[in-house]
């Protein structure tokens, strides 16, 4: 049986990344993006594997209707949700169209991209879904001094996080994998299309991302942090996420009680 992957946000970077790695293990794609010339350009590129260009716009619902579409009736064996926007700023000046663009290409989009090829993977009893978040995820517990201000971006990457540990468990012995994959800073065009210089920044390649993250697949990794070498650091936050988790009590902590 041929392996059907489809990529998002596969015009460049890690996206990109992916779908070249894919295309050379064998996969057939479906890739989608907003640029179409680059798409075309791609498939163009790789006539080895069938490739099937599809121009959508993720930060609109008639974009993530078409995209969420095709996942439910095409066999996927593998879904990766990379498409991405940032939009760094303060929540007070972050304008209400990229804040509603921010939240739709990073939360509803693979939201529904998920919704909808899951369903048919259980049925198949295999599949691997990748949510591509960051370790900004992470970060909320930080200070004013942590810049630049990003709680929406923030945020939407802490749902990517949440949503795949529980969606993971949820699918516990279907034959269907979730990882959630969390890189530092990258080396694409993701900031430059911000205005932020990061030349002086130590990037990690998105080859090295898209390595670690199949690889993480093999290790049977939920969360995978590309640059993260003790990965003890990960299992500390989430035994603590548990033992919060547990540790509620339908009495009022004493604490919030009048002295």
């Amino acid at each position: 049986m041929s392996k059907l992957a489809l990529v998002t946000g596969a015009t460049s970077g890690i996206g990109k990344a992916f779908a070249e790695r894919l295309a050379a293990d064998g996969y057939n794609l479906i890739v989608v993006g907003r640029n179409k010339d680059r798409l075309e350009e791609f498939a163009a590129a790789h006539l080895d594997v069938t490739v099937r260009t599809v121009a959508a716009d993720l930060s609109t619902d008639v974009g993530i209707d078409t995209v969420a579409e095709i996942c439910a009736s095409e066999p996927l064996t593998m879904l990766v949700n990379n498409a991405g926007v940032a939009h760094y700023m303060p929540l007070a000046e972050l304008p209400a169209d990229k804040a509603r663009e921010l939240v739709h290409v990073k939360v509803v989009a693979p939201t529904m991209l998920t919704r909808a090829a899951v369903a048919g993977m259980q049925e198949r009893g295999e599949g691997k879904i990748i949510n591509v978040a960051g370790m900004i995820a992470f970060s909320g517990p930080a200070d004013q001094s942590v810049m630049p201000r990003r709680a929406v971006y923030a945020g939407s990457l802490a749902h990517l996080v949440a949503m795949s540990q529980t969606l993971s468990a949820e699918l516990e012995d279907t034959g269907v994998q979730v990882q959630v994959l969390c890189p530092g800073v990258v080396a694409t065009e993701f900031h430059s299309r911000q205005g932020l210089d990061m030349s002086v920044v130590p990037r990690m390649s998105a080859e090295d991302v898209v390595t670690a993250g199949l690889r993480g697949l093999q290790l049977g990794e939920v969360v995978c942090a590309p640059g993260v070498e003790d990965a003890g650091l990960l299992d500390a936050v989430f035994k603590a996420d548990l033992a919060a988790f547990g540790g509620q009590s339908p009495e009022l902590a004493s604490r919030y009680r009048a002295g």
